[in-house]
């Protein structure tokens, strides 16, 4: 991961609204329909709108609904709303001062299916994790005082807690902003931009309790139609399937396209993710989100290992950020399918280089000398960009804030 030679400054976080900054002022009726306020940034290789949670219903299932309307779905187009028609860009973020000790930023990730009537917020989304920042210090949040700013960030969806760096140059009025444009390059994403510096603390067992749910590197699960099939069930940010890609029949080379098209394999992959997940302590997953499904094989292109993920049962047309940190921590643990298959990883701090569709990902690993199959700290680079700031409108029937201020 690049660094720069001045250090990051802690940032003055802003964690009071103004008196006439209340959900009901925030975000208006504006005819038929409401008006929330909102900056739609891309976050790694996903985007989405990021909200204040001030400006959103209180109530979950209304603000759920709004979040639903602003995305456009259950409609698999998303033709009515801002979502992008594929899980990647079917996310949102909501954020808001940190309230614990220590952090700065809270945020929530909901991933969205273009196709469903839900709001899932119990998944990590490293990708969009990389916006959170720049949302905060966009809308007066964090208040940078220095070139580069780091933050603590709280994902409230797991406890998970990252250190997030950006620079923060002064413009010619003396005011510091994000700085977007830069020399930063992630597979996944064309051109380049600024870099967003990620240092996962600890993230082991974000949802499924710890990092080898089962407490083995390896299981073998009996799969109706497949038969016993060896996994790794794994979670250090993002509860994972790993398994070889050629004992599902597949080269574990394939475009996401034909994935997607082959309805034998997904088929597969489905009914391996059922099991894993009961067998992960997670019950049943077939309306969640996760565990998500990687399939490994040997690296082709000088990396240290080969992936194609499913999210979960549409092709990553690259891999998630947390995924490729799961991914990369099962090349280090002795006995694990990707071990199996992965070049060969050494030292306390490896730098694991993902393959997946769209290039490469780096994870830096921090390994406990003591225990080298426990990961204490995962660093990489991803980008963000802000592209849109305004009001996202839904119909006033779902929430109306002036009605709700009155009621109050």
């Amino acid at each position: 991961m690049p660094t720069e030679d001045a250090a990051p400054a802690a940032p003055r976080r802003r964690s009071a609204m103004p008196a006439d900054a209340g959900p009901a002022a925030r975000s208006h009726r504006r005819g038929a329909q409401t008006a929330v306020p909102c900056l739609f940034l891309r976050g790694g290789t996903s985007r989405g709108p990021f909200f204040d949670e001030r400006a959103l219903p209180a109530d979950v299932p209304t603000r759920d609904a709004v979040l639903l309307a602003a995305l456009g779905s259950p409609d698999e187009r998303q033709i009515d709303g801002l979502g992008g028609a594929h899980p990647l860009t079917s996310k949102v973020g909501i954020v808001r001062p940190g309230e614990r000790p220590g952090v700065d930023v809270e945020w929530t990730f909901g991933q969205v299916q273009p196709g469903g009537s839900t709001v899932d917020t119990t998944a990590n989304c490293g990708n969009m994790l990389a916006a959170v920042l720049p949302f905060a210090v966009e809308t007066g949040m964090v208040v940078p005082d220095a070139d580069r700013t780091t933050a603590r960030v709280l994902t409230r969806n797991t406890g998970m807690v990252a250190e997030i760096t950006v620079r923060t140059p002064a413009g010619p009025d003396g005011t510091r902003h994000v700085e977007y444009a830069g020399d930063a390059r992630i597979d996944g994403v064309p051109g380049t931009a600024a870099p967003v510096e990620i240092g996962f603390l600890d993230t082991a067992g974000s949802v499924a309790g710890s990092l080898l749910p089962t407490g083995n590197t390896r299981d073998t699960v009996d799969v109706p139609g497949l038969g016993a099939v060896d996994v790794t069930l794994i979670d250090n940010g993002q509860p994972l399937v790993v398994v070889q890609a050629a004992r599902l029949g597949s080269t574990g080379y394939e475009d996401p396209a034909e994935i997607d098209a082959d309805a034998e394999l997904r088929a597969k992959v489905e009914a391996l993710r059922l099991v894993c997940g009961r067998a992960m302590g997670l019950g049943d997953v077939e309306a969640k989100n996760y565990p998500k499904m990687t399939l490994v094989a040997p690296p082709r292109h000088g990396g240290d290992l080969s992936t194609r993920s499913l999210i979960p049962r549409v092709a990553h047309r690259s891999i998630g950020v947390l995924a490729a940190v799961t991914a990369a921590t099962a090349c280090v643990l002795e006995g694990s399918v990707a071990r199996e298959v992965a070049a060969e990883v050494r030292g306390t701090e490896p730098t694991v280089s993902v393959e997946h569709p769209s290039g490469e990902f780096s994870v830096t690993l921090g390994l406990d000398p003591a225990e080298p199959g426990r990961v204490l700290r995962s660093g990489l680079l991803r980008t963000a960009r802000l592209l849109m700031s305004g009001e996202v409108l839904v119909p006033a029937a779902l929430w109306n804030p002036a009605a709700e201020e009155r009621s109050a």
